[in-house]
């Protein structure tokens, strides 16, 4: 007995749906890769119309880019296999043709049928767990510093001892959206050819150029309406001489506020008043020399400070206006000195200040030049212990600065703190006599940048050690300089405290 025609089935030799050109194994890999990417599709759609992936970009760029570029790219698949297949076609009609008929009346079929249904459900649910997977990684900081920004290892080390380590690298540097994943991506698109190739810069430039707004970043969590007041600081530093003598500062910074609804505007943050404009025109990529500062008070005037060597006129794209970044341009990324480093693991007990001259030495061998990272770790715990390993802590000491070594100098990469100014301030880097340095002089009546002396920002409660800070001083107290009287050098801290220079 002959075997009955399939139901429906058209006659004629190549009408049968057996014998169509979409019926062959690459048609349906296709088919089956373009299942998956929609199923992965609407799992990641879900998961953003529910809010999970709430301001993360690469949720955005899985959902709206890469799985629809995958979707398109099994119907491309698909497509070929049956391009393939008319082509075979042409060129031999005799030849067989693949047959795709399934009889649920055949065990064999319905077995096989089983097997493909368990197969293609397994499929989808490793598709649904990688593609969820996938987002989590992606987003995650060792993503971002260690697998896909390997070479980001220095900044990856410093932004782990911050105040910002646990915010996401994504929330600053990309932002919410696909948009703006795309974007970042495409600013930087020639530093994948860089890092394939090895070509990339050493030290690694800071974004600068491309950073998001401080409106869309900083503020999303400090609230720059807030009035602060004065706030103490209180530094413990140690001088580099045989006693390591230490040398403590009190003081209070006028961080002051911005917005008159919260309190008076004045101090530091006068500058983030949204009714004063304080634009300025900057000469070198990392904005540390402002030749020209135009400022629009919240009356309307305008004046504009220039230095003595600068008479044009920046380019109106060459002018930024100022916000958070242009004094915090470090919240994530500090590189400490070998000074400030030494100083702090000295205070913790890390580094006994009962050694002598340790300061000094420590330093000396934190600043020195070495050509990789493991040999100068080893060169600086050789170094000291071979003065005081035979001395009460001086393991401990050793085994703390090969730690500093290790968390702040990266030679390979040429990443340090000197070669990242860090404008908090004015100590270790210019900071704010980028502006206030007494040679910014205003156009008609050349009259100086205000805010140039000591007392503008800060006041200094106490210094010194044991009993000369037991007592305060409201009013404030003259600043003596541990090496001597500093005025009419024309020297600025960082002159000295760079970052760059030994022990001072």
């Amino acid at each position: 007995m002959s075997r009955p025609a399939e139901l429906g089935a058209p006659s004629g030799p190549d009408a049968s749906p057996g014998h169509s050109v979409w019926h062959n194994w690459i048609t349906l890999a296709g088919a089956v890769l373009s299942a998956a990417s929609l199923f992965a599709f609407v799992l990641l759609l879900a998961l953003d119309l529910m809010g999970r992936g709430s301001g993360n970009p690469y949720l955005g760029i899985l959902c709206y880019v890469l799985t629809p570029g995958f979707l398109l790219l099994g119907g491309a698949i698909a497509a070929g296999g049956a391009w393939h297949q008319r082509r075979l076609r042409r060129r031999d009609p005799s030849a067989p043709r693949p047959h795709f008929a399934i009889d649920l009346g055949r065990p064999r079929d319905r077995r096989r049928l089983l097997w493909f249904a368990l197969g293609a459900a397994s499929f989808l649910l490793v598709t649904a767990v990688g593609s969820y997977q996938t987002f989590v990684y992606s987003e995650s900081d060792a993503f971002c510093g260690e697998v896909c920004h390997s070479v980001m290892g220095p900044e990856n080390t410093a932004y782990h001892r911050t105040a910002h380590a646990r915010v996401a690298c994504v929330d600053c540097h990309v932002g919410s959206g696909a948009s703006s994943y795309l974007e970042a991506k495409l600013n930087g698109t020639h530093q994948l050819y860089d890092l394939v190739t090895g070509r990339y810069p050493r030290p690694i430039p800071t974004p600068v150029l491309n950073l998001r707004p401080a409106s869309q970043t900083c503020e999303q969590c400090h609230w720059p309406q807030k009035y602060s007041g004065s706030i103490e600081r209180v530094a413990h530093r140690y001088l580099a001489d045989p006693g390591n003598t230490p040398i403590t500062t009190r003081l209070l910074v006028n961080v002051g506020g911005g917005d008159p609804a919260h309190g008076p505007v004045g101090g530091i943050h006068w500058h983030m008043n949204l009714a004063n404009k304080v634009e300025y025109y900057a000469t070198d990529r990392q904005r540390q020399v402002m030749p020209w500062v135009r400022i629009t008070s919240a009356q309307g005037v305008v004046t504009t400070y220039r230095t003595a060597g600068y008479k044009g006129e920046p380019r109106a794209d060459q002018i930024r206006r100022m916000d958070c970044l242009d004094c915090h341009n470090r919240p994530a990324h500090r590189f400490q000195t070998a000074n400030d480093a030494v100083d702090e693991a000295m205070y913790l007990g890390r580094i006994d200040p009962k050694l002598p001259g340790i300061k000094r030495a420590t330093v000396d061998w934190l600043t020195r030049t070495y050509p990789t990272q493991a040999a100068g770790a080893t060169a600086v715990g050789r170094g000291l212990r071979a003065v005081y390993g035979a001395a009460p802590g001086g393991e401990a000491a050793a085994v703390a600065a090969v730690a500093i070594y290790r968390s702040n100098f990266f030679p390979e990469m040429k990443a340090d703190a000197g070669q990242y100014p860090d404008n908090i301030g004015h100590l270790d880097s210019a900071g704010c006599f980028r502006c206030h340095d007494g040679k910014h002089l205003a156009d008609g009546d050349a009259h100086r940048m205000p805010a140039t002396d000591c007392d503008s920002c800060h006041t200094l409660l106490a210094q010194g050690s044991g009993a000369a800070l037991a007592t305060l001083a409201p009013a404030g107290v003259v600043f003596q300089h541990p090496g001597g009287d500093m005025s009419g050098t024309g020297l600025t801290c960082s002159d000295c405290h760079n970052g760059k220079n030994q022990a001072n």
